[in-house]
Order: C-alpha cells, then structure tokens, then sequence
C-alpha cells in the first residue's frame, strides 16, 4: 500500500510541503492501522500540521543514525535546539546569538563550549542545517554560512511548532537509561521480550527496518519466531508491503518487488551499489571455487589485508565498467567505501580486532556484466 511505504520511508509528512500527500495518507489510514498497532506496534500521531510514524527498530544496528551527523557534539546540540525550542510558540522568531547563548549556558559535556573555535560552529551549522530540512525551523533572514566565518554572524529563525514531534515519548525515565540495552527494553514493562506480541513486534520491526536478520542459532527466540510463523509473515509482508519474504537456514530478508523504489536500499541507482555488486559476484565465485569458505553459519571471515587484495582483483577485472569517481578513486579509498557501504546493509560484521566477517546477505544479491562487455575489455 502506497500509503504504509510513505510513511515508513519518511521521518514525518508535513502538510505545508506537500497538502496531496499528506490528505491522501491521511485518508488511507483505515487500511493499514491494524497491522501497524498489532503487528508492529508502531504509534501513529496526526496533527494539522503532521502525520508521523514512530518508527522504533526491533534492534538497535550500527548503522541507524541521523546520516547528516556525525560527531557525538552534534547530536549533543541537536537536542539542546529542541530544548531551546520547547519554550517557543509556533511562528516566534530568534536569533542565532539567543540558541549560541543557550548552548553555552546549558551544555553539560567535558568539552568548553568555545564559538571562537570554528569546529564548534561548524557543528551547530550542521545541526541547524538538519533541523531546517526537517521542517522543525525556517530562516527568515541570513545565511548560516557567515556564523562558519565569524561568530558575531546573526541569522533570523523562526519556530514551525513541530519540534515537539521529534522525538519520541519514552515509558521510562529516560534519565534513568544508560545504555542502548536501556531503550530498547523501554516498552517491556515487566513483560517477557522473548514471548507473545512483544516478540511478535519485534521481528516484524527488525524485518521492515533492517536489510535482513541473522539465526543465531537454536536459542534465537526471533528466528524461531519466524520459522514458526513463516506463512503468517508472508501473507502480511505481501498484503501491505507488496515484498516477498526469502527465508533461509542462516537468514531472512524482506525483497521488495521490481516496481517498487525506495530511497536507502540494495540495490539502488548509486555508483558504490553497482561496486558492491559486483564485489559479491566475486566473492560468491571463490566461495564457488573453493578459494574461500563458510562456516555452519554461511559466514565468511577475512582480514583487512584479504579483503584489500579482494578489492584490488575486482577493481582490475571491473573497473573499466565503474563510473569515474570510482575508477580514478584511490584503492585504499575505494575499499573505506566499499567496507562503509556493506556494514550499513549488514553485509559484513568488522570485529574489535578488525576481523571482518562476511555475511550471509552477499549472496542474496550480487551482479555481473554482460559476456560482451567482458569479452571488449
């Protein structure tokens, strides 16, 4: 339904931005509701001004994160905006210097707040640069790109009222929580996570919103789950998502039909997508020819030196076919990439002692060229 892959796809839908989409969602709910409160147990908020998701992962993954930031002070000032912004009416205006003046006075982390520092602005330009593509504030007058340059720099903004919706409710105490184990068992209550809807939730969250899951083995409570309830999850998955569900010994994976798109899949119409797919063509072939082998749970462990040369060999066999950033890309760059852009499909696993394990997923998809081209080159 077109509606559910709006919805899960993006952050919120705001009416201002789009007023078609967001009645069209909006009158579409009725269809969707049960299997979003029963199956996923995901909250719907709908306002005048939004309709939001909230969408909770069945399990926390090293890739989930706000892809426009990156360092721990950003999200730090991330939060610190939202807190600004609670005592803010919808449409009240404020300066950059009342937010800089806030953050300084506020911020409770080792490092000195210091807007002499321009990694400091830097940091701030970056999270109000998110919040301003979010919606949650617009610039009525100035650029941003002046506060990089100097810290007396001034810019006009003004509160869309949304910032409220941003972040979640919590059941907790969120003050209480000090692990990423802590938000996770948020909503259990009491309640036993390996049984009934709670289990239920979870697979069916961890199977829209991660790029497969993995058996761990007999005690993997999720895995049986899956295993028990196959028909179930396949019935639903092809009902509301139009995705077929391909479950193995060692994986399952939810494969979206040839019409249907989304933003953050594999794979996708990015140049590194084709590299990778390639790169699993070529590790599946060694697997094929005995030169690499799996363990009981179809992984593969490789160290960084090997998994170097493998990226090596693909880039003389391939790399003619590669768009031009990659081909003129340095090795060792285009290996930080290609290592980068599978562990954020959990194609690969890289230990504390950077050993990298090569997952199950690589040969659900991979890719080659035509006979002739290889036969040209």
């Amino acid at each position: 339904m077109k509606g559910l892959d709006i919805l899960l796809e993006n952050y919120w839908i705001r009416r201002n931005d789009d007023k078609e989409k967001y009645y069209g969602i909006k009158n579409s709910l009725d269809g969707i509701k049960d299997f979003l409160s029963e199956k996923l147990s995901y909250q719907l908020i709908i306002n005048s001004q939004i309709i939001k998701l909230e969408k909770i992962p069945g399990k926390a993954e090293s890739w989930m994160g706000i892809k426009e930031l990156e360092h721990i002070m950003e999200y730090v000032f991330l939060c610190q905006v939202l807190m600004f912004l609670e005592d803010k009416d919808k449409e009240e205006q404020f300066l950059l210097s009342e937010l800089t003046d806030y953050i300084e006075g506020t911020f409770m982390g080792d490092e000195k707040i210091d807007w002499t520092l321009y990694k400091q602005r830097r940091y701030l330009i970056k999270v109000l640069r998110f919040v301003v593509h979010m919606g949650i504030i617009k610039v009525n007058d100035g650029e941003d790109k002046n506060f990089a340059n100097s810290q007396d720099s001034e810019v006009l903004y003004e509160n869309t009222g949304i910032s409220h919706y941003f972040m979640r409710n919590f059941i907790g105490n969120i003050m209480d929580y000090t692990s990423i184990k802590d938000l996770e068992e948020d909503e259990l209550l009491g309640a036993d996570k390996d049984k009934g809807r709670m289990r239920r939730n979870r697979v069916y969250r961890r199977l829209v919103m991660s790029p497969g899951i993995y058996n761990d083995g007999a005690y993997d409570h999720d895995y049986n789950y899956i295993k028990n309830y196959r028909g179930m999850i396949q019935k639903d998955m092809e009902k509301y998502l139009e995705c077929e569900v391909h479950i193995h010994k060692n994986g399952t994976f939810l494969i979206a039909g040839e019409d249907k798109y989304y933003k953050d899949v594999f794979p996708s119409n990015r140049a590194i997508s084709d590299v990778v797919l390639l790169f699993n063509h070529h590790l599946i072939s060694m697997v094929k020819e005995g030169q690499l082998k799996r363990n009981e749970k179809d992984i593969i462990f490789m160290d960084m030196n090997e998994f170097y040369k493998n990226v090596v060999k693909v880039k003389e066999v391939y790399g003619k076919g590669f768009s031009k950033e990659y081909r003129d890309m340095k090795i060792e760059k285009l290996r930080d990439e290609i290592l980068k852009y599978m562990e954020s499909f959990l194609m690969i696993n890289i230990t504390n002692n950077n050993l990298i394990m090569i997952m199950p997923i690589i040969g659900k998809i991979t890719g080659k060229y035509p006979k002739d081209f290889m036969l040209k080159e």
